[in-house]
C-alpha cells in the first residue's frame, strides 16, 4: 500500500516527528455504513497494519437528533465483517466535559462569544466568496458576559437558536469556515449515552480536532470535502493548547457509477418503503452487499485497487463487481441448478448411478463430490431447441450433448402435450460415454448442468437491477428508481445446495454466482460475465 499518505507518514518516521502511527475511523452513527465508508476503513486500519500502530473506533456522536445504538452496533458489526478490529473504542461524548472546558478557556483569552444573531442572519452576516463578512454585533461582548451567557445556555435558560457559541477568528477571511464558525448550539435532546445531562453540544468542527488530539492521533485522514475545513481544524487544535498536535490529510472519497452514495438518500429509501430494509441486496450499504453474498474480501481488494489518491473521479461498478467475481472463482463451490426446467426422461438407463462433480476447479488441491443420477433429470429449457440456430452446442434434433459430471445424451423424442405445446423429452444414454471414463468415441461440443429429478429441489431465485435507472443520468434520485428491480424464479437445485447453510455460496453451473438467503431463497451475488477491463 503506498500513496500519498503513507509518503507523508514514512517521512514523519524517518524525520522523528512522530514515534508510532495512530489513525481512527470516526462515523457518526446516524446510518449504515455504505461501501464508500469501506475505502475509509481500508486506508485507516489498513495504515495501522503497515507500521504496526493503533487505530481507533470514535463515534462522533455529536447529533443526538440523529443518531441511534441501532447504528452504532451495525457500524461494529461492519468493521468487524471487513475483517478489522480497532485498539480503543470511544465516543465523542466522553469528551464533552473537557471539550466544554475548551470552550470556557476559549471565551476567558477573548476567542470565543456568546452571538444572539439567528441562524439565518448569521448566514447573511457571513458573507460571500468574493464579499467579506460583516462583525455580529455580539462580538465585543467581554469574556465576562460570554462566561455567564454560556453557562446559562447550559443550563437550559435559552431556546434552541436563540443563542450560539461562536469561534472569533476572522470575518474578513477567504476560507468561510474561519469567518466566526459555530462551536456550540442549543439543542434540547436525550443522547443516547449522557442522556439529559446537556442541552449544549459542540459542532463536529469543534469536537473532531479536539477528540483527535486527545487521543493522540497523529495522521487524521478524511475525504476532500474537509479540506476547506482544515485551518479551523489547525485554529482548534493550536488555540485550545495542545502540544502533541494532530494533522488532517484528505484524500478523493469513493464515488461509483450509478451508485447511491448518501447515507440521507438511503435513509430515505428505507423509510418511504422503496427497499426492504438497510439490508437489501440492492442497497450499496456494507450489510445490504453483505447479505447480497460480496466476499469482506473482495471489497478490500477493491479498494486497494482504486488506490489513495486527491483527485476526486467515478469508479466504474463493474469494477467492484470484477473483484467479487475474481474471489469467488477462487473460492466459491460449484453446484447446478435449473432455471427453467425441462424434463428428460433417458433410454437405455439401467438405474441409479453416481455423477462425479468437482467442487472447485480453481483450488490447489482438488475435490469431488457424488450426485445421485436418474432416469429422470431436468435440464433447461434454454438448452433444448427444436429450430437450433447455426453453431448450436446444445441439446437439438439429432444432436447429443454431455451432462456435467454424468455421460452423454441423444435425443430422441420432443413428446408433445394436446395443446402442442413441449411436455417432455426423450434421449438415450450413450453407452461409455460416462465422464472420467468416455470411450464411446462420440464427439460432443455442448456441455450442460442438470438435476435429478428424484432429488431436485424447488428453489427460489432472486435477481436484481440497479437500484438506480442507468438511462437516468441525472435529475432527483427518487425520480431514477429503476422500477420493478427485483425479480423471482422458481427453479430446481440439487439438494447439496438447496440444504446449505445460509450465507453459503454457490457457482451455479452457466448461471452466475448465488449465495443462500435467510429465507431459503438463492440471491444472485454477481453474473458470470465480467464486463470490467483493467
Amino acid at each position: 500500500m503506498e500513496n500519498f499518505i503513507t509518503d507523508i507518514i514514512e517521512e514523519d518516521l524517518r524525520e522523528g516527528r512522530i514515534d508510532g502511527v495512530v489513525t481512527r475511523f470516526p462515523p457518526e452513527p446516524n446510518g449504515y455504513l455504505h461501501i464508500g465508508h469501506a475505502k475509509a476503513v481500508c486506508i485507516n486500519f489498513g495504515i495501522r497494519e503497515a507500521y504496526h500502530g493503533k487505530c481507533n473506533l470514535r463515534f462522533d456522536d455529536t447529533n443526538p437528533t440523529k443518531e441511534d445504538v441501532e447504528y452504532v452496533d451495525s457500524i461494529m458489526e461492519d468493521i468487524r465483517w471487513l475483517g478489522f478490529e480497532w485498539d480503543e473504542l470511544h465516543y465523542a461524548s466522553d469528551y464533552f466535559d473537557q471539550i466544554y472546558e475548551f470552550a470556557l478557556k476559549l471565551i476567558r483569552e477573548g476567542k470565543a462569544y456568546v452571538c444572539d444573531l439567528t441562524a439565518e442572519q448569521i448566514k447573511e452576516y457571513r458573507g460571500t466568496l468574493t464579499e467579506p463578512g460583516r462583525n455580529s454585533p455580539y462580538r465585543d461582548r467581554t469574556p465576562e458576559e460570554n462566561l455567564k451567557l454560556f453557562e446559562e445556555m447550559r443550563a437550559g435558560k435559552f431556546k434552541e437558536g436563540e443563542k450560539v457559541l461562536r469561534a472569533k477568528i476572522d470575518m474578513a477571511s477567504p476560507n468561510l469556515n474561519m469567518r466566526d464558525p459555530v462551536l456550540y448550539r442549543i439543542l434540547f435532546a436525550s443522547h443516547h449515552r449522557t442522556g439529559d445531562k446537556w442541552c449544549i453540544y459542540p459542532m463536529y468542527d469543534f469536537t473532531h480536532p479536539i477528540s483527535d488530539a486527545l487521543e493522540g492521533i497523529t495522521h487524521s485522514i478524511c475525504t476532500m470535502e474537509f479540506e476547506d475545513h482544515r485551518p479551523l481544524y489547525d485554529w482548534v487544535v493550536d488555540n485550545c493548547g495542545f502540544e502533541k498536535k494532530p494533522h488532517q490529510y484528505e484524500f478523493a472519497r469513493l464515488n461509483l457509477t450509478n451508485t447511491i452514495m448518501s447515507k440521507r438518500f438511503l435513509k430515505r429509501l428505507v423509510e418511504e418503503g422503496k427497499v426492504s430494509g438497510w439490508d437489501d441486496p440492492r442497497m450499496p450499504t456494507l450489510c445490504g452487499i453483505r447479505r447480497r453474498g460480496y466476499p469482506p474480501e473482495a471489497i478490500k481488494t477493491f479498494c486497494e485497487e482504486v488506490g489513495v489518491a486527491k483527485a476526486v473521479s467515478e469508479v466504474d461498478f463493474a469494477m467492484l463487481e470484477h473483484a467479487v467475481r475474481d474471489e469467488l472463482n477462487r473460492k466459491a463451490e460449484r453446484a447446478m441448478c435449473v432455471k427453467n426446467p425441462l424434463k428428460v426422461v433417458l433410454s437405455g438407463f439401467d438405474g441409479p448411478e453416481e455423477a462425479v462433480f468437482e467442487v472447485n476447479p480453481n483450488e490447489e488441491e482438488k475435490r469431488e463430490r457424488k450426485i445421485r443420477f436418474s432416469r429422470e433429470i431436468y435440464i433447461d429449457a434454454e438448452d433444448f431447441s427444436e429450430n437450433p440456430p447455426p453453431k448450436y452446442h446444445r441439446l437439438k434434433p439429432g444432436g447429443v450433448v454431455r451432462l456435467k459430471g454424468a455421460c452423454i445424451i441423444a435425443f430422441e423424442e420432443a413428446v408433445k402435450k394436446p395443446d402442442g405445446s413441449l411436455d417432455y423429452l426423450r434421449c438415450s444414454v450413450v453407452p461409455h460415454s460416462h465422464s472420467g471414463a468416455d470411450t464411446s468415441g462420440v464427439k460432443c461440443k455442448g456441455v450442460i448442468q442438470w438435476v435429478s429429478a428424484e432429488e431436485a429441489r424447488p428453489v427460489t431465485l432472486r435477481q436484481y437491477d440497479s437500484l438506480l435507472n442507468p438511462e437516468i443520468p441525472e435529475g432527483d434520485f427518487m425520480e431514477r428508481l429503476t422500477p420493478d428491480s427485483e425479480h423471482l424464479f422458481s427453479a430446481f437445485a440439487e439438494p447439496y445446495a438447496a440444504d446449505a447453510p445460509t450465507g453459503t455460496r454457490f457457482q451455479f453451473l452457466r448461471m452466475g454466482y448465488y449465495i443462500k438467503d435467510r429465507d431459503g431463497s438463492f440471491i444472485e451475488i454477481v453474473g458470470l460475465k465480467d464486463s470490467f477491463r483493467k
